[in-house]
């Protein structure tokens, strides 16, 4: 990991740290602790699980092995985003948009973040082994230790295809709600771990865009912080493309139906449209708050919400 020396204004340093550690109220370190697991990241986590476990049920599932498994996600998501935090702590603290984290403010010890990271990893595993599956478990393991090693430690600060390798961690919670139900994985499950796969570079590379000072001012060579905006909508046009071709794969494959297939495409048409619109800005040198980079980004959590809202559904309108 790459140190980084220097520290913003308003980054709370050693002195001030060490005060707070003596004056933590019992709720603030509560909510601290929470804050390490990213509960908003890991609620689009879900919303990509427990969809597939109804396509895979072809109806609805158990409703204690889905319980089980967002739970098992849960911990296995929150531990990777802990771990993640006690990696990055160092330019955390530079960065503005993550300079509140809990880590850099001393609410919560850089001691404390890794063993809660640990233990919530070790706990994940056995809780999806005993009460979900085995098969389960490792999915969700090797989930965290892409996320912690070859996202976090080696692809983060070595190349701008980060997002795009890294990703498959995100990928991953399709795949374990599919092998929750059947213990087993199957072509859907391989369809929709790509959909996820093409989806988040073009999701995350329009946020990257608005930051990309904060990314380049602690050397992490995010997409944007090394390209122009007109490379960036570029690539971001080429994976939404793949995407969305992937995304209607499920249906000449005999997987869905006429539902999912009608809500793939106007929410697919939808992104496209956003899409190149934002390539079309950046190819006129649109920089700024004109170039509206976050349409799309806010646009392709509403997009994953209802493609996979369309996957649950499916199965009772065939």
């Amino acid at each position: 990991m790459t140190a980084v020396e220097s520290r913003p204004p308003g980054v709370l340093g050693a002195n001030s740290t060490s005060s707070i550690r003596g004056q933590r109220p019992f709720g603030a370190r509560v909510k601290a602790f929470v804050a390490l697991t990213k509960p908003r990241i890991i609620e689009l986590l879900l919303i990509t699980t427990v969809p597939v476990m109804f396509l895979a049920e072809q109806g609805v599932p158990d409703l204690w092995l889905v319980l089980a498994t967002c739970i098992g996600g849960y911990l296995s998501a929150g531990g990777a985003n802990a771990l993640n935090m006690y990696i990055d702590r160092d330019i955390d603290a530079l960065m503005e948009r993550t300079s509140q984290r809990p880590l850099v403010t001393g609410m919560v010890t850089p001691r404390e973040g890794l063993v809660f990271g640990i233990t919530l990893a070790v706990v994940s595993t056995a809780w999806f082994g005993v009460l979900v599956n085995w098969l389960s478990a490792w999915l969700s393991l090797g989930a965290l230790l892409f996320y912690v090693v070859v996202y976090t430690m080696i692809l983060k600060r070595r190349t701008a295809q980060n997002i795009v390798w890294g990703g498959i961690a995100g990928c991953m919670p399709v795949l374990i709600g599919w092998s929750a139900v059947t213990n087993s994985m199957s072509w859907a499950a391989v369809i929709l771990f790509l959909v996820i796969f093409f989806w988040t570079p073009p999701h995350y590379w329009p946020l990257s865009m608005k930051v990309k000072d904060d990314y380049a001012r602690v050397g992490v060579p995010m997409l944007p912080v090394i390209a122009s905006n007109r490379v960036v909508a570029r690539q971001i046009v080429l994976y939404s493309w793949v995407m969305v071709a992937v995304s209607l794969l499920l249906t000449p494959l005999g997987y869905t139906g006429w539902f999912y297939t009608t809500v793939a495409l106007v929410t697919g048409g939808w992104w496209l449209w956003e899409a190149h619109a934002l390539q079309n800005r950046a190819k006129s040198g649109v920089t700024g708050a004109k170039l509206k980079e976050m349409r799309l980004f806010h646009w392709s959590i509403t997009y994953v919400s209802l493609l996979f809202v369309a996957v649950a559904v499916d199965p009772f309108l065939r």
